[in-house]
């Protein structure tokens, strides 16, 4: 690791490989938690490269539990964390949302780091046992049109970074990694990113894959359509920077996105949308994100279509009861 460090503080950086076994290694827990802090810092420092990420994300899906969903067409709806602006639970909503309107999801995700409430708190805090018994999972999502993937229980090799993660409490390249490992490499994905730069990596590495996908980046630092400003939004076909105005949405305040402090308060800003209690403003967010969504898997509908299926998900209680059945 000191040669690897050397040369990553000149300014070299990683080849796709060297990025694969410098991951690998960690997993092995080959070196200190102090050489495994400053590698992960580095990143703090500078941007990281195509070839480092598409190696890291090369070891993470080398050493996952595999799932095959054996030509199942399923969506993740993930966004990397990281943006420090403290919302409440959009994608993981916008996951049940979208399972409501009748799509197959098959969710990726973890605790907290550098927010304070992330998708497996929430989840677990409304009742949902995690597992990667592949055959229990299969029947939710056959019966709930969702299933949960934990990721500690699917990247088990990750354990020796979760306490130095958890130390340092802000992101790192991890957090960029998250959304591109989940173990099914499901069929779509609609991404959030905390960085304009890091979206445009996502593209690149998504475009490699062949699978469909949509990746956002709010213009005022969310890693989802926060309808609080202009968005990017990258697609197979397109790249094109949006209004809140441009899909037919009204501007909204960014206090009014605020999530909860603890995973009860999140949990229950969650119930309070798939109850349709909420306010309009958690309401608009869910729904314009559940429609990009759909319409990453209906790319012929229109996203006014899109999203008036995402809201009538909401209005039905059908996200409600798929939710239900889930934790169930």
């Amino acid at each position: 690791m000191k040669n690897i460090l050397t040369k990553l503080f000149e300014h070299q950086k990683l080849s796709r490989q060297e990025a694969r076994e410098v991951l690998l290694n960690i997993s092995n827990a080959a070196y200190n938690p102090i050489q495994v802090a400053s590698f992960m810092t580095v990143y703090q420092m500078r941007p990281i490269s195509i070839h480092e990420l598409q190696g890291f994300r090369d070891a993470l899906l080398e050493l996952c539990v595999p799932f095959d969903l054996e030509g199942i067409e399923s969506i993740d709806i993930v966004g990397t964390g990281g943006d420090k602006k403290n919302t409440f639970n959009i994608s993981t909503l916008s996951s049940v949302v979208v399972a409501g309107a009748g799509y197959k999801v098959t969710k990726h995700g973890s605790y907290g780091v550098s927010s304070s409430v992330g998708s497996s708190n929430v989840l677990q805090a409304l009742g949902y046992q995690f597992t990667n018994d592949k055959d229990e999972l299969k029947r939710q999502l056959e019966k709930a049109n969702i299933c949960f993937l934990h990721a500690p229980l699917f990247h088990p090799a990750m354990k020796e970074v979760v306490p130095i993660r958890r130390d340092l409490g802000m992101k790192t390249f991890f957090n960029m990694l998250g959304p591109l490992v989940n173990p099914i490499q499901p069929t779509h994905q609609l991404f959030g990113t905390f960085s304009l730069e890091l979206s445009r990596l996502y593209q690149y590495i998504m475009q490699e894959t062949g699978r469909r996908f949509s990746i956002v980046y709010a213009l005022d630092g969310y890693d989802e359509v926060s309808l609080t400003g202009a968005f990017r939004l990258r697609t197979n076909e397109a790249d094109t920077v949006l209004q809140p105005e441009d899909i037919g949405r009204k501007r909204l305040l960014p206090q009014e996105l605020h999530g909860g402090d603890t995973a009860e308060e999140a949990a229950n800003i969650f119930m309070d949308v798939l109850r349709n209690e909420s306010t309009a403003a958690q309401q608009e967010v869910v729904v314009a994100n559940a429609g990009l969504a759909i319409q990453c898997m209906q790319p012929k509908k229109s996203l006014e279509d899109c999203m008036a299926e995402a809201r009538e998900s909401i209005l039905s209680q059908r996200a409600l009861q798929n939710l239900l059945k889930l934790v169930n």
